[in-house]
């Protein structure tokens, strides 16, 4: 199927585990069932805490091997409810488009709304589009223009990897996973656990009654410092977010 500027909505796909690969990134691999026949018996012993474990470990091992040979990227984050034809979803579009030309890969969470144009929009210029998809109650599933998913059953596992393999945060107009996320972000930096990490919040109508709280009240009562408000960078202007990207991004390749 085919939207309206005749780009393919379903792609061909491979899973590999929980690993979803599209486009170039399609490969010829084996079939699971080659590793291990089924064997049916009991099966209390996969609901118990020490399997779990297993479970969380093979979370880190498959993302780490999928996303290891990533280029530099910018996670960004925005609702999953926006619609095509509202502004927000050009907006994202455009800036994953801005990003690709940037030489950056664009990850999101893989899902719909936001989501969904900033894939888009960098798959469309070329880059290299990544969605992390996170197991939920309701059913979501990774986007058409994600070139590389990885879906995930655990939120912390997955949060592990945006900050790992992103280079910085670029929040769009969003709900409870983008503030979670934003607020985990500034709580790693602020605590050092990441440096040289830009914390963008894109769409100033939507984002100003947020850092002036934080401004007003947090600051205001010493809660946090100058330096940590200094964190973030509010701008309705793709290419600012880019600069602030590139900035961040040069400071630290010279750091290193």
């Amino acid at each position: 199927m085919t939207d309206n500027n005749g780009v393919d909505e379903h792609p061909q796909e491979r899973q590999r585990g929980p690993v979803t690969l599209r486009r170039s990134q399609r490969v010829e691999l084996t079939t699971t069932d080659q590793r291990l026949l089924d064997s049916r018996g009991p099966s209390d012993w996969v609901h118990t805490d020490p399997w779990r474990v297993l479970r969380i470990q093979a979370e880190f091992v498959e993302g780490f091997g999928a996303l290891a040979e990533v280029p530099s990227a910018v996670t960004v984050f925005g609702s999953a409810r926006t619609p095509r034809d509202h502004p927000e979803y050009q907006i994202g579009r455009d800036l994953g488009g801005a990003l690709a030309n940037a030489g950056f890969a664009a990850i999101t969470g893989g899902g719909p709304g936001v989501m969904e144009a900033v894939n888009r929009g960098c798959s469309e210029a070329g880059g290299f589009s990544v969605g992390l998809g996170i197991e939920l109650p309701f059913e979501q599933g990774l986007n058409p223009w994600v070139d590389l998913g990885v879906n995930f059953r655990y939120f912390f596992v997955r949060k592990t990897m945006f900050i790992k393999y992103s280079q910085a945060f670029i929040c769009l107009p969003g709900g409870f996973g983008t503030l979670d996320e934003l607020f985990e972000a500034l709580t790693l930096v602020q605590t050092k656990k990441v440096t040289k990490f830009p914390v963008v919040l894109f769409g100033r109508s939507y984002w100003q009654g947020l850092y002036d709280w934080i401004q007003n009240s947090v600051l205001a009562s010493g809660k946090v410092g100058d330096k940590d408000l200094a964190l973030l960078h509010l701008t309705d202007d793709i290419d600012d977010a880019v600069r602030v990207v590139q900035e961040a991004h040069k400071a630290w390749d010279e750091a290193h």
